[in-house]
């Protein structure tokens, strides 16, 4: 593997909504040759974490994936922990103008209030049926915020409102508990963080993410790249929904290379982000038309990545270089 770059350009984008609790999504392109990739870990991860998203972006920076058996993809719009207020407009351009058909709901948000996510679950319901999208899903990602006990209750409610739910995203934290879940409810477990988190699987770990979900969500940038996501993907043996990580558009053809390479594809990808995105770093946004995205790269925009590296301050821009220099360390002694 290339383990240096030849160039590496912090950025920071802004976004249309606070996602995430954050306004600005910060990263780095890095490029080797002609080609780049993104590498954008959230500030919070540690270098191990962060090694394993850079493996991804040099990754695609060499333009090592494998071929796609589809031209395009099916993705789901999502709803942040908005108010319902908010909700309406943004279910309705995700029907009327980018052809969406699954929706997925931001539920569990530090702060709020449980009536908050069954108003928000409501109006999307609502929305869906007004604008004659009634066989619309809704799914939902809690991001392991709730106890067994408070997901057991808290989904049949959802699930209720909703008039049924695809699957419901990673509601508690822990494999175990997510096992212990499964059996109380009807409605299907998709684990996330529990994979995405969890850094090498061995055997007997990939039992546990057996016994867990219905549904495996995978991230082809946070895994470590294409090929380990599609490797895993097979050795875990259920079910996958593709998924981003609030990337440019440069990044989400991660995603994109992920779900067109898989042999089935049985779920709407977490791809369609570009919404949420007040900038990006090329010519043109990654928008889902017909409720598909094409399975596409797109290089940056010069004049676009220096807008969006101008964003950023000397303390940020050092910040990200020094956290590149260690995580190329890391790769470099074989820990991530």
């Amino acid at each position: 593997m290339t383990l240096t770059v030849d160039e590496a350009v912090p950025f920071a984008l802004p976004l249309s909504r606070r996602f995430r609790g954050t306004t600005l999504r910060e990263g780095v392109l890095v490029r080797v040759g002609d080609r780049w990739g993104e590498w954008a870990p959230f500030p919070e991860y540690d270098d191990v974490t962060a090694a394993r998203w850079l493996r991804a972006a040099l990754e695609q920076a060499r333009g090592d994936w494998p071929d796609a058996v589809r031209s395009s993809v099916p993705v789901n719009a999502i709803v942040p922990a908005l108010d319902p207020a908010e909700v309406g407009a943004l279910v309705l351009d995700a029907v009327q103008v980018d052809g969406c058909t699954t929706i997925k709901v931001k539920v569990g948000e530090p702060g709020q209030v449980f009536a908050a996510d069954v108003a928000r679950i409501a109006e999307v319901r609502a929305v869906l049926d007004a604008c004659g999208a009634a066989e619309a899903l809704i799914r939902v990602d809690v991001n392991g915020a709730w106890t067994v006990e408070e997901a057991a209750e808290r989904l049949v409610v959802l699930a209720d409102v909703a008039l049924g739910l695809e699957y419901a995203e990673q509601p508690c934290t822990t494999l175990a508990e997510l096992a212990d879940l499964r059996t109380r409810i009807d409605v299907p477990v998709a684990v996330d963080e529990g994979v995405r988190l969890a850094g090498e699987l061995s055997d007997p770990a990939l039992d546990a993410v057996r016994d867990a979900a219905d549904v495996v969500i995978l991230k082809a940038i946070p895994l470590g790249g294409v090929r380990r996501a599609l490797e895993l993907a097979e050795r875990i043996g259920r079910p996958v929904t593709v998924s981003g990580s609030l990337d440019s558009s440069v990044g989400l053809a991660a995603g994109l290379a992920l779900a067109g390479a898989l042999p089935d594809l049985g779920h709407a990808c977490g791809l369609g982000t570009g919404r949420l995105l007040a900038a990006d770093l090329t010519a043109r946004t990654l928008l889902p038309e017909d409720g598909r995205l094409s399975v596409v790269r797109l290089a940056p925009d010069p004049d676009r990545l220096a807008s969006a590296a101008a964003l950023l301050a000397d303390d940020r821009r050092g910040w990200w270089a020094a956290r590149l220099d260690r995580c190329l360390a890391v790769l470099e002694e074989g820990t991530a």
